[in-house]
């Protein structure tokens, strides 16, 4: 009996959820042991908070697509690509979680993790763009393949600054990604998303300030990879790009800043923290400039209203990624 998509999706996003949230106690509680901890250092009292809570996230959206693909076995090999994707990415993290692989080979690692997507032919190189429709790109999308797996995984890692910010604006990107995807009908991708909603909104539960976990490596990058796996396999590139747009600026502002990959503990820190708890923007010209430096520019803020301008900006986003979609769409 063939299952209707919305049933698929709504099990994916539950599974997901239930599994993270379930497994999260045991993950903090796990991470404590092994003293896997990170300090909180936008709070004064500088709390220890136990990191690679990503693991539960990781479990969580591993259940949700091994039940869609159960349940839509006509896509099973878009499902298989997408996980190994994750899964490498997430193994990359772990490794950074644990031992540090430095800023150059992170990023070079993070794009190996596409090899599944090339290898099972998991992708189409007829992108739509706005305006222009539908484009062959039969010898440079494969090449492009790489970065459409590092450059969003990366950028989500550099997002995660502040309490509940990676979780808050993945959930919103996701959700454009879902609105392009059933214009265009691509219910793989909405399933894939709604899994990744799932783990997502049982981590923010956790994470969102105070947070009582932090994800880690081994969580933004598999986040990222797998918002940009969904982009490819549900042929939504465009629309994830803009969507992302606060994500990638981060970056690109923060790396064009330095004048290459850089490693936070070895430049100077773009915000500073006052006794009362408010974040100011440093003026220490060496620091990179960063999505949180330039909120923080206009005035001063505690670390919720910055959470909320990232929020803000993300919506605004999705808002014209949604737009992008339609104008695709009508094509």
């Amino acid at each position: 009996m063939q299952i209707p998509p919305l049933l698929t999706s709504i099990i994916s996003l539950s599974a997901s959820l239930i599994t993270c949230y379930a497994l999260m106690p045991k993950v903090i509680e796990w991470a404590k042991r092994r003293g896997i901890t990170g300090k909180d250092i936008h709070k004064p009292e500088k709390p220890t908070i136990p990191e690679m809570g990503g693991i539960a996230t990781l479990v969580g959206l591993t259940v949700a697509v091994c039940l869609a693909a159960l349940l839509d076995q006509q896509n099973t090999i878009e499902y298989l690509s997408f996980i190994l994707t994750v899964h490498l990415a997430g193994l990359v993290g772990a490794i950074d979680d644990f031992r540090s692989i430095g800023p150059r080979l992170k990023p070079l690692l993070t794009a190996l993790a596409a090899a599944p997507i090339y290898l099972l032919n998991t992708y189409t190189p007829r992108p739509v763009l706005p305006v222009i429709g539908r484009v062959r790109l039969t010898i440079a999308y494969p090449l492009l393949l790489p970065f459409a797996i590092s450059i969003p995984a990366n950028a989500v890692n550099m997002i995660d600054v502040m309490n509940g910010t990676m979780a808050g604006t993945s959930i919103l990107t996701l959700v454009a990604v879902i609105f392009a995807s059933l214009l265009m009908g691509r219910w793989d991708a909405v399933i894939l998303c709604c899994g990744l909603i799932g783990s997502l909104a049982a981590f923010y539960a956790y994470n969102r300030n105070p947070a009582k976990v932090f994800p880690g490596d081994v969580g933004t990058l598999s986040i990222g990879a797998a918002i940009g796996a969904v982009a490819i396999i549900g042929r939504v590139e465009v629309v994830t790009i803009v969507a992302m747009m606060p994500q990638i600026m981060n970056a690109f502002y923060g790396l064009s800043s330095i004048g290459g990959l850089y490693d936070r503990t070895q430049t100077p820190r773009p915000i500073s923290l006052r006794d009362d708890g408010t974040l100011v923007a440093s003026k220490e010209r060496r620091a990179p400039i960063t999505l949180t430096r330039m909120v923080l520019a206009w005035e001063p803020m505690k670390e919720a209203k910055v959470f909320e301008s990232f929020v803000a900006l993300s919506a605004l986003s999705c808002l014209l990624a949604a737009a992008t979609a339609i104008a695709m769409w009508r094509i």
